[in-house]
């Protein structure tokens, strides 16, 4: 199959996760709130071994810089700023409760852009490797998009509405996508930029939201349970990775 198909596929079955908000108001809160608790650890699992066993040595193989690393560091500091954003905006709900729920669609607008630009970087390098930068993103946004998608509904949205501005903020993996895929194609010296931006991103977000969340549950109620899910994330990811070299 043509990369930038493969690419185009993949970013929009990231994008469709937004969606997921449609079958939310037929399940029981509790229920809700378990799944969504395994699927953070199952994604920080997944995230963790896509950055260290895959997206890693994958730059560091094709590596034309002279310091690589630089770029990792920076996608963690982009996210962080990104985050902090996000947070100070959060601090105004109680007042503008119908701006702040725009301005989380902007950062997971922004969010999904770099996700399609991974996703790019990820099949321009290796196809395989791209399968498996999808899963990744995959396995974290169904529980990011859950909560952007409660967000959205407790700022007063309509049911409808918050699924269709979640969507188009979804979109954005597929303009991040495209415009990715004829960038590296003309600039194939960024590739292993990218590759490192992208695993610093997928660090970032698995060791600064996804595992302290996994803490806080474990003193709450659900102790060894998600820490299986937590192995078993890693295992099957590492498992599809080394089948995907072979």
């Amino acid at each position: 199959m043509n990369v930038l198909y493969s690419i185009i596929i993949a970013s929009l079955a990231v994008s469709l996760i937004s969606l997921i908000g449609v079958i939310l108001p037929f399940w029981q809160k509790l229920a809700v709130r378990k799944l969504t608790t395994y699927l953070v650890a199952f994604a920080a699992g997944v995230m963790l071994t896509t950055a260290f066993i895959d997206l890693l040595p994958e730059a560091l193989e094709s590596n034309t810089f002279d310091n690589i690393y630089v770029y990792g560091l920076l996608g963690i500091i982009v996210f962080f700023l990104i985050e902090r954003l996000i947070i100070w905006f959060h601090h105004h709900d109680k007042i503008h409760v119908e701006p702040t729920a725009y301005l989380v669609l902007l950062g997971d607008g922004l969010h999904n852009f770099f996700d399609g630009l991974a996703i790019a970087a990820a099949f321009l390098g290796n196809p395989g490797l791209g399968f498996v930068t999808t899963l990744a993103i995959s396995a974290h946004e169904i529980p990011h998009e859950i909560a952007d998608f409660s967000i959205l509904i407790h700022a007063g949205m309509k049911k409808t509405r918050a699924l269709f501005y979640n969507f188009i903020s979804a979109l954005t993996a597929l303009l991040g996508a495209i415009l990715g895929f004829y960038y590296l194609n003309k600039f194939e010296k960024m590739i292993p930029a990218l590759l490192m931006f992208s695993a610093g991103i997928f660090i970032y977000i698995a060791c600064s939201d996804l595992i302290p969340d996994l803490h806080q549950d474990f003193k709450r109620q659900r102790r060894w349970s998600t820490t299986f899910t937590f192995i078993a994330g890693v295992l099957l990811t590492y498992f599809l990775i080394t089948s995907l070299e072979r």
